[in-house]
């Protein structure tokens, strides 16, 4: 296996095609696969067991960003709502529907008008990449999608669900057009449990733009903000000797975006940073995740957590045990 390059076959019984409440669980009744760094132990357990695996002293950062119902649907296509520009312009993808999803869809041209449902507009600009456009809604993108939007889904979640199993216990801030999945686990129960065991918890927003399902692409400039407290919670944590643990590649991706320059600090605006195996991480000890498809850009961003050897070992480990992937599927902690 290569970082960024995994590849293996993933099969249908390993897809989550719903939410763990519809398989009769808990939200953190799904499984946790544990890789550990020190020892290259591999052992499997359910999220609930997580205050006990963590230790008094150690901190976990969560993004706070909340999701969007960001799929607009027409007759014949799909409209995904992908996240704003720093121009104010918002990154949309078009997709063509199909009797049971969506597939990517290649047509549009500068300057085209896509009549939307409720007598909304949208103006295409230009092509951003070769799968997003740089679009133009004739009114606020939020409020709009509130009234007519639904979350996005692919082929393996077989039907709707409401946009509150899309919602996870930390989403305050409005903004993501797909589930921040690694917090989707956690309960309030949880939280406390971790913070009467001395776990802290702080917050950072990054807004997760559309994934590529066809094919891997690496991620493009997304919007993040650090507080201030986070930040110095991060330091003070490596200071004492505790782990600082991202709930999420997103909070990975903003926590070595305000560390660029040196220890981390409060920061806001966008962020095009890649984490990679050559470059390293500068602040996470640790990451909660799911399980990412073969050939994704997020494997580089774990081999560089866990190393290739020890994350090889975990990827054949979640498929002989038959862990479930996707964003309504099992987590993996490397710590």
């Amino acid at each position: 296996m290569n970082p960024g390059t995994v590849d293996f076959a993933l099969p249908p019984v390993s897809e989550a095609h719903e939410p763990p409440e519809a398989r009769g669980l808990r939200r953190d009744g799904v499984r946790l696969l544990v890789s550990r760094r020190d020892t290259g132990e591999i052992t499997h357990h359910t999220f609930a067991d997580l205050p006990a695996i963590l230790s008094p002293g150690d901190l976990i950062v969560v993004n706070n960003s909340a999701t969007l119902a960001a799929a607009v649907r027409l007759d014949r296509l799909a409209v995904h709502f992908s996240g704003t520009t720093p121009s104010g312009d918002w990154l949309v993808e078009l997709r063509r529907l199909t009797a049971t999803s969506t597939a990517p869809y290649l047509g549009g041209a500068p300057g085209e008008w896509l009549p939307l449902p409720g007598g909304a507009t949208l103006r295409l600009i230009a092509q951003h990449t070769p799968r997003l456009w740089r679009a133009r809604l004739d009114r606020d993108v939020q409020a709009y999608l509130r009234e007519h939007g639904v979350p996005i889904r692919y082929s393996y979640v077989r039907r709707d669900w409401p946009i509150s199993d899309y919602q996870t216990v930390f989403g305050v801030e409005p903004g993501s057009a797909e589930m921040p999945s690694a917090g989707r686990p956690f309960t309030a129960e949880l939280v406390a449990g971790l913070v009467s065991r001395g776990v802290a918890v702080a917050p950072i927003t990054l807004h997760t733009g559309v994934a590529s399902p066809e094919k891997d692409e690496p991620p493009y400039p997304e919007w993040f903000s650090v507080p201030r407290r986070t930040a110095d919670l991060v330091r003070l944590t490596r200071e004492t000797g505790g782990r600082v643990v991202a709930v999420g590649t997103t909070v990975v991706r903003a926590l070595e975006s305000a560390a660029l320059d040196g220890p981390v600090q409060a920061a806001e605006g966008w962020t095009s940073h890649v984490v990679t195996p050559a470059g390293g991480v500068r602040v996470v000890d640790g990451l909660i995740t799911g399980l990412h498809e073969p050939r994704s850009s997020h494997l580089m961003m774990l081999s560089a957590i866990a190393g290739e050897p020890l994350l090889s070992r975990s990827y054949r480990a979640a498929l002989d045990e038959g862990y479930l992937w996707h964003e309504f599927g099992d987590a993996h902690l490397i710590v």
